[in-house]
């Protein structure tokens, strides 16, 4: 049996997996931001704590957090041969050019005493000052100044995107930027080796051609669940990702619905500008309202083959038909354009629940969060003057293990 459950976006949260911003972020510079996918440098010591009162909101509300650091190292420390072959893997990704500098970066690595602390060298970059034994040998070691023998993850604390939990299994993803693909071996071994999360159904591997995301990936129900086709996620990857449902495990899922968002780093991924906040209430970015569009995959009774049909039904129709209630959607920023445009760049629309009708959200959206709790809904608050300078919001920091059934 799994020990993943999320067979909704709203049921009562029991477990969530964070990554607490680490030194990563103190390895962001501005000559390389554009390439790490950040737009601004968090201060790191108030993002600490911002994310820790983050951490904090879950577990007030009876959640138990666990942390993306914890589970790596627990699948690694069951065995020394699993964890050279993490390194090697590891080495394998970050590009590193030079044979000489590769094998420094291991012998680097396999040094900790600690493999939490080895773990968490891994994500938060290494510079070349860092590793005493290397001397520039190869011309590749000696053109250039760029400092890292491997890059920074930055954008790890955004737990939703490297890998999606659907049902009792998970989508090991294919990443749209280089930067960012290396995110996904942590889950890699997570799913491999964790005495706890072993074995898990893979719905898609990381292996893929075709890149999808877990902030694009919503699970509406147990038959149902919602992908975004956007900036970050191909429209092949979705139908793989159908097929693999559908045919290649044994799932109680029978539709996927395909929302085509603009293609622009502003609507990165669906929940940025869609989510679930009750049985029966979503928000939603009112300028992509206008132009979404809705695809539904369906399995092929008669072969091994996926049914696409465009639906012509406006959104909360659409929602209403899977969900077997009137739907109302909320509008992100309410019906101001500027407070719109304002509070959906700084992730109003990106709520994580903890149980129907409420949510955790970003304090500086007031005017969505007004809106909220004019709707019915309990919002709590968190400050997020920096965890807000990566692009993303309480559900992109958030990856729910175990949900209750509604």
């Amino acid at each position: 049996m799994s020990n993943l459950c999320v067979f909704s976006e709203i049921g009562k949260l029991k477990t969530v997996l964070l990554h607490e911003p680490n030194e990563e972020l103190d390895n962001l510079t501005p000559k390389y931001l554009q390439e790490l996918l950040f737009d601004d440098i968090p201060w790191l010591p108030l993002a600490k704590k911002e994310h820790q009162a983050f951490a904090n909101a879950f577990r007030e509300a009876g959640v138990n957090v666990v942390y993306l650091s914890d589970l790596v190292t627990e699948a690694l420390d069951t065995g020394k041969k699993i964890k050279e072959e993490f390194i090697d893997e590891f080495i394998l990704e970050a590009n590193i050019k030079s044979d000489s500098l590769s094998t420094i970066v291991k012998n680097y690595l396999l040094s900790f005493k600690d493999t939490k602390e080895m773990v968490k060298k891994t994500m938060s970059g290494i510079k070349r000052s860092e590793l005493k034994a290397y001397i520039p040998k190869n011309l590749s070691d000696c053109i250039g100044e760029y400092p890292f023998a491997t890059d920074p993850m930055p954008n790890l604390y955004f737990t939703r995107d490297p890998f999606a939990v659907i049902g009792n299994g998970v989508s090991l993803n294919k990443m749209y930027s280089s930067v960012r693909s290396r995110e996904t071996i942590f889950g890699k071994y997570i799913f491999k080796y964790h005495p706890k999360y072993k074995d898990t159904p893979l719905y898609f591997n990381r292996d893929s051609k075709a890149n999808i995301e877990g902030g694009d990936i919503l699970v509406l129900n147990k038959e149902t669940i919602i992908v975004g086709v956007s900036q970050r996620t191909d429209p092949s990857a979705v139908e793989e990702l159908a097929k693999n449902i559908f045919f290649k495990q044994n799932t109680t899922f029978k539709n996927v619905l395909a929302f085509t968002i603009p293609n622009h780093r502003t609507f990165m991924h669906l929940d940025t500008i869609f989510t679930q906040v009750d049985v029966d209430k979503f928000t939603i970015h009112k300028e992509c309202y206008k132009t979404l569009k809705i695809f539904i995959l369906t399995k092929n009774s008669t072969k091994d083959s996926i049914t696409i049909k465009k639906e012509s039904l406006p959104l909360e129709k659409v929602l209403e038909r899977y969900i077997g209630r009137p739907i109302t959607l909320i509008p992100c920023g309410g019906n101001d354009t500027v407070s719109a445009d304002r509070e959906q760049w700084s992730d109003g629309s990106n709520t994580i629940c903890i149980a129907p009708g409420e949510v955790i959200a970003y304090e500086r959206n007031y005017i969505t969060n007004k809106m909220l709790e004019e709707y019915g809904i309990k919002v709590h608050t968190i400050q997020s003057s920096e965890l807000s300078r990566g692009r993303g919001g309480p559900r992109c920091m958030s990856m729910p293990l175990e949900r209750e059934e509604i």
